[in-house]
């Protein structure tokens, strides 16, 4: 896959001024319909949401351990600002779910396919305005590290104006240990290194950015039963 042509740089600090970035209707749906399961059940617990900018072009960076993490994103976002997602193209073959997925503006990757279409497409959102967000690690981590992918870094390179925003993301791998509640933690926060540094390229990013959101979200592994201890 061939690197995304750098623009201008910009400033990296959106307007203050600029109105809130529209929330589909299917988005407000689709997280009203997992509210209770995240915010009840799960007792979800947001800190620093208001390092999220509510407009301007962002890209979000998270640890990715279970299923329930976009969606406890979107959950915490969802008065807030949407999150438009890379996702597993794999999940637009589920019967009913390209519609909710297309309504909510999340965008189709193929991992490991070399995917220009889809960061293409990333690009272009950021540049409207959007917030992205993406698992630097590519997949579910089951409890193991992986390295950071340099999906991220190229779109950070692509769209250097946007705001570069990690979030932390603890207890969605309890979620289907019934009948244990989980206790579900979601921290936002800019990252101490700050936006993308000079010279530093689309493959150090995600890795800087990576060390440090697992440094507040240890590897965990989904499952109904909780990972042995080491």
């Amino acid at each position: 896959m061939s690197a995304p042509t750098r623009v201008p740089a910009g400033t990296g600090h959106h307007d203050p001024g600029a109105p809130p970035e529209p929330i589909t209707r299917m988005y407000k749906l689709a997280m009203g319909l997992c509210t209770p399961i995240v915010r009840w059940w799960g007792r979800l617990e947001v800190t620093g949401l208001d390092a999220l900018p509510r407009s301007g072009p962002v890209l979000l960076a998270a640890n990715h351990d279970s299923y329930w993490d976009s969606i406890t994103v979107g959950v915490a976002t969802r008065s807030h600002r949407q999150v438009r997602a890379l996702a597993k193209a794999s999940i637009w073959k589920v019967k009913g779910l390209p519609f909710i997925l297309d309504g909510m503006g999340q965008i189709p990757i193929r991992r490991g396919a070399g995917d220009v279409g889809a960061l293409d497409r990333a690009i272009a959102d950021l540049r409207a305005g959007a917030c992205i967000g993406v698992f630097p690690e590519g997949t579910r981590s089951h409890g193991r590290p992986l390295r950071a992918r340099s999906g991220f870094g190229r779109l950070a390179v692509a769209v250097p104006e946007a705001e570069i925003v990690c979030a932390t993301i603890v207890g969605t791998t309890g979620i289907v240990r019934f009948p244990r509640r989980p206790r579900v933690r979601l921290h936002f926060f800019r990252p101490a290194g700050g936006n993308l540094r000079p010279g530093e390229t689309a493959g150090e990013l995600p890795v800087r950015l990576l060390e440090e959101i697992r440094r507040g979200a240890p590897l965990d592994a989904a499952g109904r039963r909780p990972a042995p201890a080491p």
